[in-house]
Formats: C-alpha cells, sequence, structure tokens
C-alpha cells in the first residue's frame, strides 16, 4: 500500500530545514506531528519524600535535557544554590552544551560521553569520591542502574519529573498510512486514548529495541525498526520505505 499519511507522536520540528519537511515536499505525503506523552515536574516535597537533598551531592549525571530542566528548576524551588564546584557527567554533547542555559559553560567541570551511561564508565571511574546524583522520570532504562552499580561509585536516583500520557481526546481517529513511536510511553499513550484501535493496514515504525518490544506486547506489528547498522535515523527509514512503498 502506498504511503500518503504520517503521524509522528512527537512535537512538531523548530527548524525549517527538518528531514521530516524534506520528505512531506519531496514525495508528497502528509505528516503530521502531535506528542503522544509529555513531561510534567515533581514538588519539592516529593524530591524530600525520596529522601533526597540536593547539597549532599558533588556531581550530577545527566541524561536528557529534561533532567537538567528539572535540576535546576528544583535547586531554585529548593533555594539550592548549585556550587561551582559541581561536576556535570553528560550523556552526550547535546546535553552539555544545553547546560549553558543555567551556567557559565567555561567555568565549570563537565565531562562528555558518546550517548549511553557505559560511555561515561571510565571517567566517571576516574572521580570515584564523588557523590553522584541521577536526576530521572519515573521512567528509567533498567540498564543505567546496572551499569552505576558496576562502577562501585556512590550514587542515588531522584525522579524529578514524570512521563505523562498526553490527552489526545481532539483527535477524531488516527487513522494513518504509519504511526511513528519513539518509546514505549508514546505505545502506552496510544492504547490508553484509543483503547479499541486496530492496527488494520496501518504501518508501525519505532525507534529503539523498547518500543518495538512494547509495540509487540501489545500485539503491534512493527514494519519499520530503527536504529539499525544501515538505517540510524528515523527519517531516513521513513524515506526508504516511503521510495518503496510508493513505486507499486
Amino acid at each position: 500500500m502506498k504511503v500518503k499519511t504520517i503521524l509522528v507522536s512527537q512535537p512538531a520540528p523548530t527548524v525549517e530545514n527538518s528531514p521530516y519537511f524534506e520528505i512531506q515536499e519531496k514525495y508528497k505525503v502528509s505528516i503530521d506531528f502531535r506528542s503522544f506523552i509529555h513531561v510534567e515536574g515533581v514538588t519539592p516535597k516529593e524530591v524530600r519524600h525520596q529522601k533526597i537533598d540536593l547539597k549532599d551531592f558533588s556531581a550530577v549525571i545527566l541524561t536528557s535535557r529534561n533532567a537538567v530542566d528539572h535540576y535546576f528548576r528544583l535547586a531554585e524551588e529548593m533555594r539550592f544554590e548549585v556550587p561551582i564546584e559541581m561536576k556535570y557527567f553528560c550523556l552526550s554533547e547535546a546535553i552539555a552544551f544545553y547546560l549553558q542555559r543555567y551556567i557559565v559553560y567555561r567555568k565549570r567541570k563537565i565531562y562528555v560521553g558518546l550517548r549511553t551511561v557505559s560511555d561515561l564508565s571510565k571517567v566517571i571511574k576516574k572521580h570515584k569520591d564523588e557523590t553522584f546524583l541521577l536526576p530521572t522520570s519515573d521512567k528509567l532504562k533498567p540498564t543505567t542502574p546496572i551499569e552505576l552499580d558496576k562502577m562501585k561509585i556512590k550514587w542515588s536516583r531522584a525522579i524529578l519529573y514524570k512521563t505523562v500520557v498526553s490527552d489526545l481526546s481532539d483527535l477524531t481517529d488516527v487513522f494513518y498510512d504509519i504511526l511513528v513511536f519513539f518509546s514505549p510511553s508514546g505505545i502506552d499513550s496510544l492504547y490508553k486514548n484509543f483503547p479499541d484501535f486496530k492496527q488494520n493496514k496501518t504501518r508501525i515504525a519505532v525507534y529503539g529495541s523498547t518500543t518495538k518490544i512494547a509495540a509487540e506486547k501489545v500485539g503491534l506489528k512493527c514494519d519499520i525498526t530503527v536504529p539499525t547498522p544501515e538505517v540510524p535515523s528515523m527519517t531516513k527509514a521513513l524515506e526508504n520505505y516511503i521510495i518503496e512503498a510508493n513505486k507499486r
């Protein structure tokens, strides 16, 4: 079946030269964007219930921009002045640069990994005497605590924000040729908003192994799965699929 409509379960790109817009123009398909999930911050009271005191930590492991935002938000709300000596261990360069919203970048101790917590292992072990805080959402990859425990460091998790299912009641249907998901929470949102959803001829595109597992668990057939060594991005995978499907 040809592809004419796609729904991406994320906000619309904010850059004009997004590959999604290029696909839309080049292949004359309609692409809609809608967040199936959103993030809500927890309160200082909820942090205290976790027995977390921000002043007890000399280093922070940052795995996302949301972690950065909510760490500094709660620091302000809890009247904790983040010391200049604080050490930041960032999962990626993009997260490290994002820190500039809150700190004077060149005056801080910032360490950067490639993509995963294990990538940070060597540099974290060099600072094993620090006390590490891991700000997260209520959803956390099960491998992350395992990797940190392997490093034999003193660390604590703090749930500073939560992933919440968005209200999609204004969508009259989800009858698209392709639905694109990037997390298990997106799959959860689909069925919480549309409990009677049937895949029928809709193609499902998923990013990441955990998203694929969540999709298959509820009986969805995944037609597009990324990343792969040959196709690392969702947009490239969509383009390849459209070329193949629409030439028939």
